[in-house]
C-alpha cells in the first residue's frame, strides 16, 4: 500500500519509553479517518522545523495494526554521528522530542514500505532487532501474539536497560499465548540490570547464542537495526545456513552493504571511470564524488538504476518517491520526474528513484 498524500493527525499521547526513545500516539484530526497499515510498514512525517525549513522523516509503526484509528511511532532521539561529532544531531527526532506536545498536529502520509510481516507463511518467525530497530518488530509481535499460532522468537539487542524501550509491552504480548520466546541481550548492563535480571545474555549476539535459542528449522527472519548490527547479524545468519530469501530486513541504504558476504577493503584511489552504454550517448550522467561518467541507458528505469548499473551504491529505501532517502544534489543539467514524489525536493535537489535525465547531468551522491 502506498502513501496517498499528507493529512493532519493529532498527537493524543506522548510517552517516554526509555532514556532515548519516546512514543507518539496519533489520531486523525477529523476524528473519522483511519490509516490502515500492515505490521512492519512506516509512515512519513513532514516537519516544519522553523525558518521555512521542512524535513521528511520515516518512522515505523510500533503499535497494533488491528487498530488503525490509533497510530503509534516510537522515535529515538538521534545524537550527532559518533564518528562525526562536528555534525548536528538529528533535526527531525530532536524536534519531535523537544517541541511536539499532546494536542499538536503533525502532517503524515503513508503507509509505505515493503518490510511487511508475511502472514500467509506457516514458518516459525524470528524477530531480530537492535536498538530502535525493535519498533516494527513490536508491531509484528502484536499481530503474531493475537492472530497466529506460529512459533515466535523475539531477540533484541541494546546497550542496557536505560535505553531498552517497550520491554514490558513485549513481555506482556509474549505471555498472551504459548510458543513465543523472548531474549534480551545487553551489551553493557548496569548494576540495576544485573539486580533485576533484566537481560538474558551479555555482550554481542553470538553464533552460540542463536544456536542455543533456535531449534533447527526453516525460519522467516525479520532483521532491523543500526548499520553495524545489520552487517554483523546478516553475516551471522548467513553463516548459520539461513537462505537469503528467508531474511527480510528494513535498511535505509544500499542493500549491497548487507548482502556482500565479506567486508571489502577500501579500494585504492583510481582515475574516474567512464562507463559506455549502447543507448543514448548524447545524455551523459557525471556522478560525484567518484567522477564516474555514464551514458544514459534508456533501458534503465531511473537514475538510481543507472547509478547501480555503474557499480555505485547510493542510499535508497522505497524506490517510489515516498521517503526522500535517495535525495541528492543536482549540480548541472535537468531531469524529469516520471513519478510524482510525495514531497518534491527544493534547492537544487532531486530524487534518484523517480527521475530521468533530459540533458547531460552532474549529480553529487554525497548529499545536498
Amino acid at each position: 500500500m502506498e502513501a496517498q498524500g499528507f493529512n493532519n493527525f493529532r498527537v493524543i499521547e506522548k510517552k517516554q519509553e526509555s532514556a532515548v526513545i519516546t512514543s507518539f500516539v496519533l489520531t486523525a484530526a477529523d476524528g473519522v479517518s483511519r490509516l490502515p497499515f500492515r505490521p512492519g510498514q512506516f509512515l512519513v512525517v513532514r516537519l516544519a522545523l522553523g525558518g521555512g525549513v521542512t524535513a521528511l522523516r520515516n518512522y515505523s509503526f510500533s503499535g497494533d495494526a488491528g487498530d488503525s484509528s490509533r497510530l503509534r511511532i516510537s522515535v529515538k532521539r538521534e545524537p550527532a554521528p559518533f564518528d562525526r561529532p562536528e555534525l548536528p544531531p538529528g533535526q527531525g527526532s530532536n524536534y519531535l522530542h523537544d517541541s511536539v506536545q499532546v494536542g499538536d498536529l503533525l502532517e503524515i502520509a503513508g503507509p509505505a514500505g515493503t518490510f511487511i510481516l508475511d502472514e500467509q507463511s506457516p514458518r516459525p518467525v524470528v524477530l531480530f532487532s537492535g536498538g530502535v530497530g525493535l519498533t516494527p518488530m513490536v508491531s509484528m509481535l502484536h499481530r503474531l501474539s493475537r492472530s497466529s499460532a506460529r512459533p515466535v522468537y523475539f531477540i533484541h539487542a541494546c546497550e542496557n536497560g536505560a535505553v531498552h524501550a517497550l520491554r514490558d509491552e513485549i513481555l506482556t504480548l509474549a505471555s498472551l499465548r504459548p510458543g513465543i520466546a523472548v531474549h534480551f541481550c545487553y551489551r553493557n548492563p548496569d548494576a540495576d540490570d544485573h539486580a533485576n535480571a533484566a537481560f538474558h545474555s551479555q555482550g554481542l549476539i553470538s553464533r552460540e547464542t542463536l544456536q542455543g535459542l533456535l531449534p533447527l528449522d526453516d525460519y522467516d527472519i525479520y532483521l532491523c537495526g543500526p548499520r553495524p548490527f545489520m552487517q554483523a547479524n546478516w553475516r551471522l545468519l548467513r553463516s548459520l545456513g539461513i537462505a537469503r530469501e528467508r531474511i527480510h530486513y528494513e535498511f535505509f541504504g544500499p542493500a549491497t552493504i548487507l548482502e556482500e558476504d565479506d567486508v571489502m577493503p577500501e579500494p585504492p584511489a583510481v582515475a574516474p571511470t567512464t562507463v559506455t552504454s549502447p543507448t543514448d550517448s548524447a545524455l551523459t550522467v557525471h556522478f560525484l564524488p567518484s567522477g564516474t561518467r555514464v551514458a544514459w541507458d534508456r533501458n534503465c528505469h531511473s537514475l538510481l538504476d543507472l547509478a547501480e548499473q555503474a557499480g555505485l551504491s547510493p542510499s535508497f529505501n522505497c524506490r517510489a518517491g515516498l521517503c526522500n532517502t535517495c535525495q541528492v544534489s543536482l549540480r548541472e543539467g535537468s531531469v524529469e520526474y516520471f513519478e510524482e514524489p510525495l514531497d518534491t525536493p527544493a534547492g537544487g535537489a532531486i530524487l534518484l528513484c523517480c527521475t530521468r535525465p533530459t540533458t547531460a547531468l552532474t549529480v553529487d551522491l554525497s548529499g545536498c
